[in-house]
């Protein structure tokens, strides 16, 4: 051999070109070439813990300033009544004793659950049935679910406006006029104590449904195929698949989609301003409504701040009720 980096000669007496000597490289060039390129979102080791709540700062600032302060200080007020520019005046527990023996608000939690029970029952079921059909890769599927899915994203004063016009209790009104045309006449949707409550559950439905629909089909889509195809070879119908593969699955979705709708239930205002005010006769007044009434109204803030405590209390009793039956059903 001749030289580190030349030539070198085989037994043979040919002469070959030498492989270049390669040095191990050293500890600050491995270090040097190989640095990885530092993530400017992630924190880093030695300190700056802090950087992801810089981020996060405005987010929580602005729910500092618009939720969490305004239910602290709703909590505070319920203590008091509340006299603008003479000074609040100490009840303790008062406006919470007259909250349980007001008549008036007794009906109004009797409507609330009503109306909360049959539009989550209606909604879930209306989704989930709607999901069923919709379910799948085609395209006109997909077209299908966006149509039917553009009622969520419709404010729900426009909803309760075109209902409210839909539903015109004269024979004018567009609902009327197609009842007229096959002999039913008029009917009194929200004119009526007898309908106006099944009518505005029914208008909570039409809107609430696809939100249900579109999770479902979520859900759906997580279902592993082979159960469908083992059950099918094993000659199962598809009610029976239905009911041993999809429901079983859908567990966790249901408890998700009730938890949503008993809130959403609960909370029920805008449909029932617009369309009926708590009317007639008092009967679609909600909690709710009923609270925004002494407000704004009666002017009785803090007996107001009072109903609202117990709605939130009984809206985390509910989840955690709720939360604790998921926890059942799955295990």
């Amino acid at each position: 051999m001749t030289g580190g980096t030349g030539t070198a000669e085989t037994p043979t007496g040919v002469r070959e070109e030498a492989i270049p000597s390669r040095t191990p490289p050293t500890a600050g060039a491995a270090s040097g070439g190989r640095r990885r390129a530092s993530r400017p979102f992630a924190p880093s080791r030695g300190g700056r813990p802090y950087l992801p709540w810089l981020f996060l700062a405005p987010a929580l600032a602005f729910f500092a300033v618009f939720r969490f302060w305004p239910t602290v200080w709703g909590v505070y007020l319920s203590f008091f009544h509340v006299r603008p520019y003479l000074g609040n005046q100490w009840v303790g527990f008062g406006n919470f004793t007259r909250a349980f023996s007001d008549p008036d608000l007794r009906s109004a939690v009797g409507h609330t659950l009503i109306d909360a029970t049959a539009s989550v029952i209606g909604s879930v079921f209306v989704g989930f049935c709607l999901a069923l059909l919709l379910e799948g890769p085609a395209r006109h599927l997909r077209i299908l679910r966006t149509a039917v899915f553009v009622p969520v994203v419709v404010a729900m004063v426009a909803v309760a406006e075109l209902w409210n016009s839909l539903l015109f209790p004269g024979p004018y009104g567009a609902v009327n006029s197609l009842l007229g045309d096959i002999g039913l006449g008029p009917f009194p949707f929200l004119g009526s104590p007898h309908s106006a409550l099944a009518t505005v559950i029914g208008v909570q439905i039409w809107k609430a449904a696809p939100y249900d629909m579109l999770i479902f089909v979520a859900g759906l889509a997580g279902i592993d195929e082979h159960l469908y195809e083992a059950a099918a070879i094993d000659g199962a119908r598809a009610f029976q698949r239905l009911r041993y593969i999809t429901l079983p699955s859908l567990k966790p979705i249901t408890t998700i989609v009730l938890t949503l709708g008993v809130i959403r239930g609960l909370r029920v205002f805008t449909e029932i301003y617009v369309l009926t005010n708590g009317g007639p006769a008092g009967s679609t007044e909600t909690v709710v409504p009923y609270d925004y009434v002494q407000a704004t109204t009666n002017n009785d803030v803090g007996y107001a701040s009072a109903i609202s405590v117990l709605l939130l209390l009984a809206t985390i009793l509910i989840t955690l009720l709720v939360r604790r039956w998921r926890a059942r059903v799955e295990d």
